[in-house]
């Protein structure tokens, strides 16, 4: 399986951050090709190491990266691209790690 996560600092505007991200942004991700499963943090995150504003963390599953490739390029990955530049326009409100796992 292949995994997109996406950390996301405290926005300015938390309950507009909430209401784009939820209303918005995941049933964008959820349309497109492939998609497996979305799954969000919930309460609060406990930071060991690295920046303590980490807000909310999104992780997205496809069944491979061929899989997640075919689905960014596709015109509901597009969309679901460009929506994450309306509520975090720049990558200083956010990191995406992009990788593909196997079970041990």
């Amino acid at each position: 399986m292949a995994g997109l996560v996406a950390i996301y600092r405290r926005p300015a505007d938390v309950e507009a951050f909430e209401k784009h991200y939820f209303e918005t942004h995941i049933p964008l991700a959820k349309a497109m090709p492939g998609f497996r499963k979305y799954e969000v943090s919930s309460g609060p995150i406990s930071v060991l190491a690295g920046p303590t504003d980490v807000y909310l963390i999104g992780t997205v599953h496809f069944d491979d990266l061929e899989a997640m490739q075919r689905a960014f390029a596709s015109p509901e990955g597009r969309a679901t691209a460009a929506d994450r530049q309306l509520y975090a326009p720049d990558d200083t409100g956010v990191q995406i790690f992009v990788f593909d796992t196997r079970e041990v």
